[in-house]
């Protein structure tokens, strides 16, 4: 009888993993979409950009820069706020946060040809599934291994603000490559870190709602800059 109990509280449980992940992947796969159609409406309508994102002198305006660093903050806000904050308000800093996502990464269709995004998308598609597999099935604990990258990342992010606006092309390379070590890692990282913390029966359903919601943001943006790096690397120009 026990055992019966067991199985059936097992069968539950990995059930309730998997729920967790569609509802994470739901939310990767929403912000992709809502990125993916504007920053192609955008991007593919030079006079369209130029309204936004280029001054009277011909210059970059301040809104390409409000563009370019506002996603940082929102997401900041996300995944430090999300105790304080209620769901509608999350769903909706997250929608703005996959918009404003859009608009940036608009600029890579003056930059690369739509061939060069549609191939380092699919390229990145195949990295970013093998290292979330990875970190799902992987019994190998990560906790060290992330927290090296994440020393890494920070690295690279200082690193990248001061090449945009030194504009070295060979740091810039060094970066790119980089980022594919460090951002394939974090998936993996992240995958785990997500499974364990569902598998912890003390929260609550509202509470696993918001994780799944900051889960998917976390794949997310991991997913974009995968796919921003290889593109860096891959994609040639223009």
């Amino acid at each position: 009888m026990n055992t019966i109990f067991e199985n059936s509280r097992t069968e539950n449980n990995a059930e309730a993993v998997r729920s967790f992940f569609r509802s994470v992947y739901s939310y990767m796969f929403a912000a992709l979409g809502i990125s993916g159609i504007i920053a192609y409406r955008v991007g593919n309508d030079p006079n369209l950009f130029s309204e936004y994102f280029v001054n009277g002198t011909g210059g970059l305006s301040a809104s390409f820069y409000l563009v370019l660093f506002a996603p940082i903050g929102l997401s900041f806000l996300i995944q430090w706020g999300y105790n304080r904050l209620s769901m509608f308000a999350l769903t909706l800093l997250f929608i703005m946060y996959s918009g404003l996502m859009g608009l940036m990464l608009s600029s890579i269709f003056l930059v690369y040809d739509l061939q060069a995004i549609a191939n380092t998308f699919f390229v990145s598609a195949g990295a970013f599934g093998g290292m979330a597999i990875l970190g799902y099935t992987t019994k190998t604990d990560l906790s060290k291994f992330g927290s090296l990258l994440y020393m890494v990342f920070i690295g690279m992010f200082i690193s990248s603000i001061v090449n945009f606006f030194i504009g070295s092309d060979s740091m810039g390379f060094i970066i790119a490559c980089l980022g594919v070590f460090v951002f394939t890692g974090l998936t993996a990282y992240h995958m785990q870190a997500l499974k364990k913390m569902v598998q912890n029966n003390q929260m609550s359903q509202a509470e696993k709602s918001k994780i799944a919601l900051i889960g998917g943001l976390q794949l997310y943006i991991l997913f974009i800059n995968l796919f921003l790096s290889l593109l860096r690397i891959l994609g040639g120009r223009d």
